[in-house]
C-alpha cells in the first residue's frame, strides 16, 4: 500500500565540503560558487527545485562558506548602486535570486559525511518528504530531474533515486549502482544499492549520479547506521540510510531521469565540460565562443 503522499515542499543541499581538488581557487571562496558563465554551480540547483515547486531551501554550509549565505541574500549598497546607474536588468536579476525561495542554514560542524549531513537538517525538515540535491553538481533535463523524482514520488510514495544509464566502466569506480526489478520504463524497484561496485559487480546500468528524495523515515534508518559508521570512526553516507530502509521491507525506487545531461562540477574535466557547453548555449556568449572554439588548433 501506498503510503499517504505530502507535497514535496522542501530541499536539502549539503556544501560544506572544503573543494581540495580546486586549490588554490577554493582557498577563500566555495566550490559552489565557482562560475558557470555567468552563475554560481549552486543557482542552477536551487533554480531547479524552485523551478520544480519547492519553497523551502535548506543549505548545509561551514564556516568557510558564507559566500553562500551572502549570494543568496539582498545586498542593498549593490543594489543601490545599479538603480543609480540604471541598470535595470541586473538589478531585477540580483532581486530575483533572494527571492527565489525560503533560504535557511544549517551548520555541519564535523566533516562526517553526506548521511551526517542530513541528518544536521533533521529538524529543520520535520515529517515531511524532501529532496536532496548536491550543491557541484546537476542534470539539465526536460522535465527537470527535481520534477521527475517528484513524479515518481506521486505514483510510488517511496524514497526516489535519480538515476543515468551508463555502460562507461569507469563509471563504476565513481558512483553507486543499483539492482533489482524494472518495473515499468526506466523504473527500478531496488533490491541493491552498491558504492562504486567496479566493472564486474555493477548489477545493472543504473548510476545512482545526483539527486534523491527521501521520505522521512530516512532519517531514523540513518540514525540506526551511526553504530556501524560515525562511532568506528567511519563517515555516514546516505546509502547507509537507504540500506537500512530496504532492510526494514520498506521499498525504494530508482528512476532514469530522461532527456538529460549530466554535469559533474566536482572535477576539473568534469566542471570545464560544464563551462564549454553552457558557453557555447548561453544568448550572451554562444556566438563568438563558438567562432573561437572552431578557430583552435588542436
Amino acid at each position: 500500500m501506498v503510503n499517504q503522499i505530502k507535497k514535496v515542499r522542501k530541499v536539502v543541499i549539503p556544501a560544506a565540503g572544503y573543494g581540495t581538488r580546486f586549490l588554490p581557487a577554493t582557498k577563500a571562496q566555495p566550490k559552489e560558487m565557482l562560475p558557470v558563465v555567468d552563475k554560481p554551480i549552486i543557482q542552477y540547483v536551487v533554480e531547479e527545485a524552485v523551478e520544480a515547486g519547492i519553497t523551502q531551501v535548506i543549505l548545509v554550509t561551514g564556516s568557510h562558506k558564507r559566500a553562500i549565505e551572502d549570494h543568496f541574500d539582498r545586498n542593498l549598497e549593490l543594489e543601490a548602486r545599479l538603480e543609480k546607474d540604471g541598470k535595470e536588468k541586473e538589478l531585477a536579476e540580483i532581486r530575483r535570486i533572494s527571492d527565489l525561495a525560503d533560504f535557511v542554514y544549517v551548520r555541519q560542524k564535523e566533516a562526517l559525511g553526506n548521511g551526517h549531513a542530513l541528518l544536521v537538517a533533521k529538524e529543520v525538515v520535520g515529517d515531511e518528504p524532501v529532496v536532496m540535491l548536491w550543491g557541484d553538481d546537476f542534470i539539465t533535463a526536460n522535465p527537470s530531474r527535481t520534477r521527475q523524482m517528484i513524479e515518481a514520488y506521486e505514483k510510488y510514495g517511496t524514497s526516489i533515486l535519480s538515476a543515468v544509464r551508463t555502460k562507461d566502466p569507469e563509471d563504476t569506480k565513481k558512483y553507486g549502482y543499483v539492482g533489482g526489478k524494472e518495473v515499468e520504463d526506466g523504473v527500478f524497484e531496488v533490491s541493491e544499492f552498491i558504492e562504486k561496485p567496479g566493472p564486474q559487480k555493477a548489477p545493472s546500468d543504473m548510476a545512482i549520479v545526483s539527486g534523491f528524495l527521501f521520505t522521512p523515515d530516512i532519517f531514523e534508518a540513518l540514525e540506526r547506521a551511526i553504530p556501524e559508521t560515525i562511532d568506528r570512526g567511519k563517515e555516514l553516507y546516505y546509502v547507509d540510510g537507504v540500506n537500512n530502509l530496504m532492510k526494514d521491507g520498506k521499498k525504494v525506487h530508482a528512476v532514469e531521469i530522461k532527456n538529460s545531461t549530466y554535469y559533474d562540477c566536482g572535477s576539473k574535466v568534469g566542471y570545464l565540460k560544464t563551462v564549454v557547453d553552457h558557453g557555447l548555449s548561453h544568448p550572451d556568449t554562444n556566438g563568438e565562443f563558438k567562432k573561437y572554439l572552431k578557430g583552435l588548433k588542436l
